[in-house]
């Protein structure tokens, strides 16, 4: 979930099938093509990329007797599964989080190389008297070239391995000519008006000053939206407001670039002399008065659409763009259980828009033939409730309801049951950022210490309202040897925890709060942790080039395959390794590399055996975390002998990964095939490590 501190949003009432096609009829402004663009597809067929990822949103059911959400917006299933693939066995990076999930799919790297490993949505929170071991974490939310802090952590929020500002996911469309439109969507666009807008624009720029004495109207005229221009373009001309966008340490540089922040600076260019409208035709405005950016937190479909639908008919033929959740009450700020009529309506009203935005796109000639359109979700959740009334209620025929006891996450203070786990904890600071998986700072962070702390958090139990057992508080326990392993260490030490706590997901820790355990309605969709309804997730391909498979649940990939997959299928590349491949198994043979083409059955071998060694929720990386957590909670000897043999497996992992990484992206991109004799013993020795982590689990 996306947090605003902005403003409330507002939810859209359901519109009659008549409405509906009227305004799908109605005339649109004409497409402007951006003349410059220059993707090279197979055949020259891609003229245009949609990417749309939702918060949260489901293919599976939460409850058997409740449609999913997927299934209840059937214009956009249906056009998915009619017209390309929907993948089902799709997966996140760890931590499970909204921006680690956005910015691992729009890079193609896991967290550890785009630098958002373990902030969450709140970013990180100071301990009182130690301002310099603290202040240096990253928010996950800033844009791409801001600074984590200019005094005690001056480094870039969206950082590579090496410390050095993370690759910008736009680039390569932009240096092919085509301008890339942003909405929502995590730091390509202004995430603040404090020191996003000072980054952007400058701390002597007009647009400080009205963030300094308007913060409400900045919000709205600068967070959110954003355009990247081909060199040149005049859509982001200085004439339209347009910026330098300033990517310091791209790699191969990056200069002569302009950018448009801000629905103040874009709106009049996708929507020249009239408010700009969304899906439905209502002007898009803050809540506050002011037409302008919606706000992160409640951004719906229809708001999203609009945008989107405007910026490709008015020469921005690359778009990204982010929809807000339908399981939360955006208004009222509680959560909906499945098939609760609140819930139910919201994903009638997604249904709704997203029929009148393929009505429009094909109207204004964007269709399944010329457009690469790419849909997934951030991540899954897990619904923190009990059963609803009645115990058969769908939602669409028969409402269900949650009597008050029975929904919402168990606010959980850590600080006093670690202390009551181990009294010898109570003199020792410590924070954590608040989530269901959260990521430990212990002051001072010595080994003994910390040690302590992590074989407390192992023993942890609590009561499960709606089991009504009491259980396990802790799943899995990963330190810095193990979070290496995940990917999660990032090129920033000041950003690696002491340890992470993977918890049980019906509960949420903080370090505060009476009683000890407390139903906290406001919140029932928890994630960040590890749980198969959480890490699985869907990705959807439709356009030149995807094959028409529908529903695929045979092929299993994670978030680090949606770059490569989008870049292979529209001719481009980036200027780094991925950590992802191509999903060559639902592409048309046609849309391959000649040399990928020639040895697409080695290629499928190598890239199940990688992916099943390196994605964080791949055999390995759950098999380790099951290692990791004994290590932790044990003793001493038991401790140091599985670290070792961790940190060991590690550094062979990341050799072979290294070598197969290689030979994929040197078929996907460089014209060489793959020979089977190199196949079978990369694909060995992946099955030689996977079954040596196996063996380390032991009875666990």
């Amino acid at each position: 979930m996306r947090f605003d501190t902005s403003q409330p949003t507002r939810s859209h009432a359901g519109i009659t099938f008549l409405t509906l096609i009227l305004l799908a009829v109605v005339s649109v402004p004409a497409t402007v093509h951006a003349q410059g663009c220059s993707l090279n597809s197979a055949g020259g067929k891609i003229q245009h990329v949609i990417y749309v990822q939702f918060d949260n949103v489901h293919f599976t059911r939460d409850n058997p007797n409740v449609p999913s959400d997927l299934e209840q917006m059937p214009h956009l299933l249906n056009f998915f599964k009619h017209n390309g693939t929907l993948l089902t066995n799709h997966h996140t990076p760890l931590i499970s989080h909204t921006a680690d999930d956005i910015l691992t799919a729009l890079t193609g790297v896991y967290p550890s190389r785009h630098g958002q490993a373990v902030a969450n949505s709140f970013g990180f929170f100071p301990l009182p008297g130690t301002s310099t071991f603290f202040d240096g974490f990253a928010s996950s939310f800033t844009y791409w070239t801001d600074l984590v802090n200019p005094k005690t952590d001056p480094v870039f929020s969206m950082i590579d391995a090496n410390g050095n500002n993370a690759p910008a996911p736009w680039v390569p469309y932009t240096r092919a000519g085509c301008n890339v439109g942003a909405v929502s969507i995590a730091n390509i666009e202004l995430e603040n008006v404090t020191s996003d807008v000072t980054t952007v624009f400058g701390a002597n720029s007009s647009e400080a000053a009205e963030a300094k004495a308007n913060r409400t109207q900045a919000i709205a005229d600068f967070e959110g939206i954003s355009v990247h221009c081909a060199a040149g373009d005049a859509v982001c001309s200085s004439a339209n407001g347009g910026q330098p966008d300033l990517l310091p340490q791209e790699p191969g540089g990056y200069s002569g670039f302009n950018g448009l922040f801000g629905h103040k600076f874009v709106a009049p260019v996708i929507s020249p002399g009239t408010p700009l409208t969304d899906i439905d035709g209502t002007v898009i405005t803050d809540g506050h008065g002011n037409n302008g950016f919606p706000g992160f937190g409640g951004i719906s479909a229809a708001q999203t659409l609009g945008y989107v639908a405007a910026m490709q008919e008015h020469g921005i033929p690359v778009t990204f763009a982010y929809i807000s959740d339908a399981h939360d009450d955006h208004v009222n700020f509680v959560a909906f259980g499945p098939g609760q009529a609140g819930y139910v309506a919201q994903l009638q009203a997604y249904d709704e828009a997203w029929g009148k935005f393929f009505a429009r796109l094909a109207s204004d000639g964007i269709t399944k033939d010329n457009t690469l359109f790419v849909l997934t979700a951030d991540e899954g959740d897990h619904f923190a409730g009990g059963t609803p009334t009645p115990a058969d209620c769908d939602g669409v025929h028969v409402a269900c309801t949650y009597p008050a006891g029975t929904i919402g996450e168990i606010d959980t203070n850590l600080t006093d049951l670690l202390h009551l786990q181990d009294p010898g904890l109570a003199t020792t600071a410590f924070d954590i950022h608040f989530d269901m998986a959260p990521a430990f700072y212990v002051n001072p962070a010595g080994p003994a210490t910390t040690r302590e702390f992590e074989r407390a958090a192992a023993q942890l139990r609590g009561p499960d309202a709606f089991s009504g057992r009491t259980v396990r508080l802790t799943k899995y326990l990963a330190d810095a040897v193990e979070m290496k392993l995940l990917h999660m260490v990032t090129g920033d030490p000041q950003r690696t925890p002491s340890f992470v706590m993977f918890g049980n997901p019906d509960f949420f820790f903080q370090t505060s709060g009476a009683p000890d355990f407390a139903l906290g309605p406001g919140f029932a969709w928890n994630h960040g942790g590890v749980a198969p309804e959480i890490n699985t997730t869907f990705l959807g391909l439709v356009g030149p080039g995807v094959d028409h498979e529908g529903v695929q649940e045979d092929v299993w990939s994670d978030h680090t395959d949606v770059r490569p997959t989008m870049l292979l299928l529209t001719g481009l590349n980036d200027d780094y390794s991925h950590d992802g491949r191509a999903l060559v198994e639902v592409l048309r043979s046609r849309a391959l590399p000649e040399a990928l083409r020639g040895s697409q059955f080695n290629f499928t071998l190598l890239a199940n055996a990688y992916k099943q060694i390196t994605a964080p929720v791949g055999k390995l990386g759950l098999a380790s975390l099951k290692v990791s957590t004994r290590a932790l909670a044990g003793d001493d000897s038991t401790y140091t002998n599985l670290e070792n043999q961790l940190s060991a497996l590690t550094g062979l992992r990341d050799a072979l990964a290294a070598q197969i990484i290689q030979k994929l992206e040197d078929a996907e991109f460089n014209g060489k095939s793959i020979d089977s004799k190199s196949t079978l013993d990369l694909v060995t020795q992946a099955a030689g490590l996977l079954n040596q982590v196996e063996q380390l689990q032991g009875g666990d």
